[in-house]
């Protein structure tokens, strides 16, 4: 099975932070980061997931937003400094579509996957919150549809940007005095709905052909992006049937793009809370769950309803109808939510505790073999590829799973004793992409700077 490591502040539970456990004000400590990857490298995990967003989610009140651990840096300055502390580990990084350009994006990629020496993935979001659009100027968020139609133009010419060096056109080549062939060097000449780029790149195309592309939306829109652009989709489900269901759909779709399942690889998020016993993982999950104050659970639940209000029904009662407004963004996480809380009959005190808790995503409450065997029972099930780990507080929730899972599913034959490459596409087991122009020669075009 594939392991990536989800790098959420100082923990995937929303008050993981307030644990002992959890580090102290690291949120800007390279020290901080750089353990963490050093930890995941010594589990032999396939890379850092660094999830980003651009602005925040509107809470009620100041009291709300002073209880979240709420400061992040920028993902390619963290993963950098990681890339310099490590040597195998893949780095995955968070940008968004809605709120970058593609030439800025496509250069900052390329430049980590040639430091990093082939390590680089991007976890490409559209963005949600309407903090962002306000933040880069803008009056109002785009709508879901016109989101992913960005998206899609986005991802199109970076991958265009990142093949517009060919091989062969860096020669460094002293004696003749030429440094680069220009015949290889490709202009892009895009002009889409969205953007205008004429290229090429200013740096030659990056070691694994284009950065691993990583996508977490769940919608259906949302799945067919990925069908199209991903090679790996990080997905969120409760139960081992939900999981299942969905990598089969995902299956399906990628066969209607022409391509095989071994080219995207399902990953669902898991927390493990781990205990000596199962009773003291118990132990563990309550005092965790104890650490959320409920102004901070019930605001969380109204963000990922839509940004509802429910100040004005009853905390023990069930959820009142929604209105049509709250479809408009995280529709997938929203439905998650929903099934959450018809198939259990929670009211809205106890959803609200689970969501803020993470566990519209899958918590295994149990010893190191508990949820080593939850890990192989969904790899043999069909329900996943691998794993996105996401600790409950960091980096000792990560330290426990790599001292005492990963040689379970190591003596048990279900992964890896050893890197198998040096890139993380190798490592993925993902192929090198074609480069466009060398395998479309015609759409070559001399770039206007020569």
């Amino acid at each position: 099975m594939k392991l990536l490591a989800f790098m959420m502040q100082t923990g995937g539970h929303i008050a993981g932070w307030r644990h002992q456990r959890a580090a102290d004000n690291a949120l800007c400590d390279i020290d901080y980061f750089r353990r963490l990857g050093q930890v995941a490298e010594r589990g032999l995990f396939d890379g850092v997931f660094l999830a980003d967003y651009v602005g925040y989610h509107p809470v009620q009140g100041a009291d709300i937003f002073a209880g979240m651990e709420t400061p992040k840096l920028d993902p390619l300055a963290v993963l950098s400094t990681i890339a310099a502390a490590t040597s195998h580990l893949g780095l995955i990084g968070t940008a968004s579509t809605t709120y970058s350009h593609p030439y800025d994006l496509a250069r900052r990629f390329a430049s980590l996957d040639h430091l990093s020496r082939g390590r680089a993935g991007w976890n490409i979001v559209t963005s949600t919150m309407e903090n962002e659009a306000h933040n880069y100027g803008r009056d109002a968020h785009l709508g879901h549809s016109e989101r992913y139609a960005c998206a899609d133009e986005f991802v199109g010419v970076a991958r265009r940007l990142w093949d517009s060096w060919q091989s062969g056109a860096v020669l460094a080549d002293k004696a003749s005095g030429h440094y680069t062939d220009p015949s290889r060097i490709s202009a892009v000449n895009h002009a889409g709905d969205h953007f205008r780029i004429a290229g090429p790149l200013t740096v030659p195309r990056p070691p694994q052909g284009h950065p691993v592309l990583v996508q977490a939306g769940a919608s259906a829109t949302g799945q067919r992006f990925a069908a199209a652009n991903a090679e790996v989709i990080f997905t969120s489900h409760p139960t081992i049937e939900t999981a299942k269901a969905f990598r089969a759909a995902m299956h399906a779709q990628l066969a209607e793009f022409g391509r095989a399942p071994a080219s995207l690889k399902v990953m669902p998020a898991i927390t493990p809370i781990i205990g000596k016993t199962r009773e003291a993982a118990q132990v563990l999950q309550r005092e965790l769950d104890g650490l959320i104050p409920t102004r901070i659970a019930v605001s969380k639940l109204e963000a990922l309803l839509g940004n509802i209000d429910l100040s004005g029904h009853d905390p023990d009662g069930p959820l009142p109808p929604l209105p049509d407004a709250a479809l408009a963004g995280q529709n997938s996480t929203r439905d998650r939510v929903l099934e959450l809380s018809g198939r259990q009959g929670l009211s809205i005190r106890a959803l609200a505790r689970q969501v803020a808790a993470g566990r519209t995503s899958h918590t295994v409450v149990g010893t190191a073999q508990d949820v080593a065997q939850t890990l192989i029972d969904w790899e043999l099930q069909g329900a996943a590829d691998g794993f996105v780990i996401s600790p409950p507080f960091l980096p000792a929730g990560l330290e426990d799973f790599v001292d005492q899972v990963v040689p379970i599913l190591q003596q048990r034959g279900h992964f890896r004793t050893a890197y198998e490459g040096v890139t993380l596409r190798e490592n993925l087991g993902l192929a090198v992409p074609d480069n466009f122009y060398e395998t479309h020669p015609e759409a070559r075009a001399r770039p206007e700077v020569f």
